[in-house]
């Protein structure tokens, strides 16, 4: 994960300093940038070149934590020709050269302002100064709690009402086609119609309330089987012939795999790649011992040494999750789906 700070004081730059050291270990490769009057403070410190707002608009571009020490003002002047979506924006928090305030300014929810906010305020002692309604209630944050369980958000309209009638007291339900574990938030109701409502469901049509909130988790995994030098767009025409025909979307693919004998197949790798998928593969082993019934075939069986591969490969990379599309061939590859037991957590 990419982070960047600003700052634009030699105190600034100094806590910048700190702050890198706390972004590390909390997984970010982070910059820190600062005015060149103060980059002699260490060799750590890079020097915010050619200016701030070509600085900002890179750092848009790469990052998904941005940083500045320094005016609120400074911030929003700096940031305000790159804005996007709350949904495409990165998280960005503003803190005093002093340490003493930390504020989240853009994505608090879906991009995680609010809750590092809070973690930095912590290190630092400092007081974190949330605005965002849902949180100075104590309500139930849709976008964030989505954001933090990787389920895709079908209307940021939807939500954003969801949001407002928590914060108004009204009663928002609940529809999920899977399992639900924990104390629903309050203002959350299982209900079955009404004029507001959340769906947790991969399928992007099920619309029961009058303004439904979709919800769909990214759980689905592809196996995939091919032969020796196929074209990754026919994967690619394949997979999305199948998506299509089980009305799921691409965006809730969490993996594929194959078998370890593909591993330098170019055509998997490049579909892999084009897609922004983790590509896994595993062993004959793995696969073979892999518990279930599957759709065998003696000539698989004879060529890699297990009875089959997409089927296998989907199951094993889902955690032993369920197959919603068994083996189907076209044009020299083969592909399975397979979803994870999925559980809806509170």
């Amino acid at each position: 994960m990419q982070a960047v700070v600003f700052s634009f004081t030699r105190k600034g730059a100094a806590l910048s300093l700190k702050l890198q050291t706390y972004l590390a270990v909390h997984g970010f490769a982070t910059e820190i940038k600062t005015m060149s009057n103060f980059a002699d403070l260490s060799p750590l410190l890079q020097i915010i070149a050619p200016n701030v707002k070509m600085a900002c608009s890179e750092a848009f571009r790469v990052s998904r934590v941005i940083i500045f020490i320094g005016a609120a003002g400074i911030a929003v002047r700096s940031i305000a020709p790159f804005l996007k979506g709350k949904d495409k924006d990165p998280a960005v928090i503003v803190i005093d050269e002093l340490g003493k305030y930390v504020i989240p300014l853009l994505s608090g929810h879906l991009g995680g302002a609010n809750e590092l906010a809070l973690k930095l305020a912590a290190f630092l002692n400092a007081e974190a100064i949330v605005t965002t309604a849902t949180d100075i209630n104590n309500l139930f944050a849709v976008d964030e709690w989505a954001a933090q369980n990787n389920l895709r958000i079908s209307s940021l309209k939807a939500a954003k009402a969801v949001s407002a009638a928590l914060v108004d007291g009204r009663t928002v339900g609940l529809i999920s086609d899977f399992p639900v574990e924990g104390e629903l938030p309050a203002g959350i109701k299982p209900l079955k119609e009404g004029p507001l409502g959340i769906v947790i469901s991969l399928f992007k049509d099920k619309k029961p309330f009058k303004e439904t909130l979709i919800l769909r988790p990214r759980i689905l995994h592809l196996g995939i089987g091919c032969r020796k030098e196929v074209d990754w767009q026919v994967i690619n025409n394949l997979v999305m012939k199948e998506l299509n025909a089980l009305k799921l979307n691409l965006s809730l693919l969490a993996g594929a795999a194959s078998i370890d004998l593909k591993k330098e197949e170019k055509g998997l790798l490049q579909f892999a790649k084009e897609n922004s998928l983790p590509l896994q593969f595993y062993t004959v082993q793995q696969l073979r011992l892999l518990p279930g019934t599957y759709t065998a075939s003696d000539f698989v069986l004879k060529t890699v040494g297990v009875d089959n591969v997409c089927e296998r490969a989907a199951v094993f990379d889902s955690g032993g999750g369920r197959i919603l599309l068994r083996k189907t061939a076209e044009k020299d590859v083969t592909l399975a789906i397979a979803c994870e037991n999925y559980i809806v957590k509170f």
